[in-house]
């Protein structure tokens, strides 16, 4: 079995989008001392790989937890861009079908931990969105930090259609040319979104 680790690690030096709260992880027992290790961790729900519910960008929108387990684990979908644009054209020749995980290659993961990352990336356009809410799709990764900037309109469009975001992905090269399944299980939060370690299985 292969499986491919599309998550990135999740540290104090993690960088977080700007404005959003710094990660803070700290002991909480210490083995010498008091014989056993634990941390108590402080992250803000959108740092690093994470899963965008609804109620991040919906007001009265589903919290990631209202969501059945068979969201987040589905057939997958690679998307690799051209000069870091979104190209409609090429996906209503794609093979993109109901329950599937959309994920887009843009590029941007060589400049993560970089002022680029933030600053440089593409967006993805609403008629795009609009696009993948039509076919009916479960979920929308990227390995950028967020599909779109402010006023947020796609993100509206994916979320208000209960298609889920996956932001902060990695290792997406690893997934050209393979038929492969995701795995994007979340924490079981009552809120607008969770960290999620996310993988592909890719079929041999």
């Amino acid at each position: 079995m292969n499986i491919v680790d599309l998550s990135v690690v999740l540290n104090e030096e993690t960088p977080v989008y700007p404005g959003d709260p710094a990660t803070k992880i700290e002991p909480a027992g210490i083995f010498g001392k008091d014989g056993y290790n634990d941390h108590y961790v402080s992250v803000g729900t959108h740092v690093g790989t994470h899963i965008d519910a609804p109620l991040h960008m919906i007001d009265g929108g589903k919290t990631i937890d209202q969501f059945p387990l068979d969201k987040f684990i589905g057939r997958g979908v690679y998307v690799k861009l051209e000069n870091k644009t979104f190209d409609l054209e090429k996906l209503k020749n794609m093979d993109i079908r109901e329950g599937d995980t959309v994920l887009f290659h843009t590029g941007m993961s060589d400049f993560y931990g970089q002022s680029e990352y933030f600053d440089q990336s593409p967006e993805i356009t609403e008629d795009i969105a609009q696009y993948l809410v039509e076919k009916k799709i479960s979920m929308v990764g990227m390995d950028m930090c967020s599909p779109d900037k402010p006023p947020f309109n796609t993100h509206k469009i994916f979320l208000g259609a209960d298609v889920l975001i996956i932001e902060n992905l990695t290792n997406l090269s690893e997934l050209e040319n393979k038929e492969f399944t995701v795995h994007a299980l979340p924490l079981k939060l009552q809120i607008d979104a969770s960290p999620s370690r996310v993988t592909a299985i890719i079929e041999e």
